[in-house]
């Protein structure tokens, strides 16, 4: 695998059997050597102090508790005392499922105002090597964009390459949620992109909230850019095996677990993204209405019915997209897996024409966008199937006038 967002690999096949090579040593030698000792982080630091803190007179409450105590808890506040815990402990709030939409926002908002900082301190700081003072500079620069009024961030960790999470919408308000969950190479500072903006998570989400909203004017919709998990960096090991899907998994079904309301929610999940959601099937809410795929490696099971989950499993994959040349295999801990588009595997596939290769598919005007659209706001009515049998419209509930199904 390589960038969600690059050119293929000149030869997918061979970087697959140097990366066979690199798992056997892994394999032989032991994964430890790749561990590596690290501080504490500022998101464990705020979540320690939260954990020895008050309120009332009174402990606060497990941060790592259920999505539903912690609402409760919450709710029983008072305005003030949010605020104040949002101050005090500004990045475990603004990563707590289960707190309110508004306050993590609020608290993030606090906590990059924080980050910042200490990015530019860092930019002037002589002990730090030319390149470290320039990268605290782009830091800095994607906080405060990060920072700019109108902007929702759900979740927000600045240690290492950076997790963020934003949302487009009302979160509270919405008839149906989306999540968007990318691939490899995303991280804070490519989680948006001005040259080629619908390949970055941002992008990917905001064209796909307009796309829903032009589909169905009259269902509220809310859309997440979901990047709050370690991606695997380019072409490695990482890419090749479930690791950072596992690691990932985790992460994303307490988000969802956490989602205010009860509105339907639908998964798309693009590149190694797909890896990510095909482990955390089993795992999902029932809430979780749909489970769409592109340009997937595979999602580590043989089959759709095999992901362990209630959910419609929906896929796609334009031809001009270089990951068909995978391998579609999983050996040893190597590999993902089944192909997803393959008749065998059972998805429901949807036409990606126009999607131009890998990184395309949340491009506007394209088939797979418009498909992606229909999916999010359950217009399955109006999806348009890859092959000409509509296979993939079969035993589908109908949409109201109001776009729910």
């Amino acid at each position: 695998m390589t960038s969600f967002d690059t050119s293929p690999p000149l030869n997918v096949w061979r970087a697959m059997l140097a990366l066979s090579v690199v798992f056997v040593m892994l394999a032989t030698t032991g994964w430890t050597a790749m561990r590596t000792h690290r501080e504490p982080t500022a998101l464990q630091h705020s979540l320690d102090k939260w954990e020895h803190g008050t309120l009332r007179g009174l402990h606060l409450p497990d941060p790592e508790a259920a999505p539903a105590r912690l609402t409760r808890f919450f709710a029983s506040l008072t305005s003030h005392e949010r605020d104040r815990l949002a101050h005090r402990y500004s990045l475990a709030v603004g990563n707590m499922n289960g707190a309110p939409a508004k306050l993590r926002y609020r608290a993030n908002r606090i906590a990059l105002g924080q980050a910042r900082e200490v990015e530019r301190e860092r930019m002037h700081d002589s002990r730090i090597s030319r390149a470290g003072q320039q990268d605290a500079g782009q830091r800095m620069e994607r906080y405060e964009a990060l920072m700019r009024p109108g902007r929702h961030i759900l979740a927000f960790d600045p240690a290492g390459s950076g997790r963020v999470a934003e949302v487009f919408g009302s979160l509270t308000k919405a008839d149906r949620i989306s999540v968007v969950v990318p691939g490899v190479d995303t991280d804070l500072l490519t989680f948006q992109r001005t040259y080629r903006r619908y390949s970055a998570p941002v992008g990917m989400a905001k064209a796909l909230y307009a796309a829903e909203r032009a589909e169905r004017p009259s269902t509220r919709t809310a859309v997440i850019a979901w990047a709050d998990y370690t991606a695997p960096d380019g072409l490695g090991v990482d890419a090749a095996t479930g690791l950072r899907a596992e690691e990932g998994a985790v992460r994303l079904n307490a988000l969802l677990r956490g989602l205010p309301g009860r509105a339907p929610v639908s998964m798309f999940c693009h590149s190694y993204g797909s890896v990510v959601c095909g482990v955390a099937a089993q795992g999902m809410p029932d809430r979780v209405s749909d489970l769409a795929v592109a340009a997937s490696p595979g999602m580590r099971a043989a089959s759709a019915s095999r992901l362990g989950t209630s959910a419609r499993v929906w896929a796609m994959r334009d031809a001009s997209d270089w990951v068909q040349d995978v391998p579609y295999l999983e050996l040893g801990g190597l590999g993902h897996g089944a192909d997803p588009v393959s008749s065998a595997f059972g998805a429901r596939v949807l036409s990606a024409h126009d999607a131009q290769g890998h990184s395309g598919y949340f491009q506007p005007g394209t088939d797979s966008l418009r498909n992606l659209a229909h999916v999010g706001v359950g217009a399955y009515d109006a999806v348009t199937c890859a092959r000409e049998d509509d296979a993939c419209r079969a035993d589908l509930p109908r949409t109201t006038t109001a776009g729910r199904a």
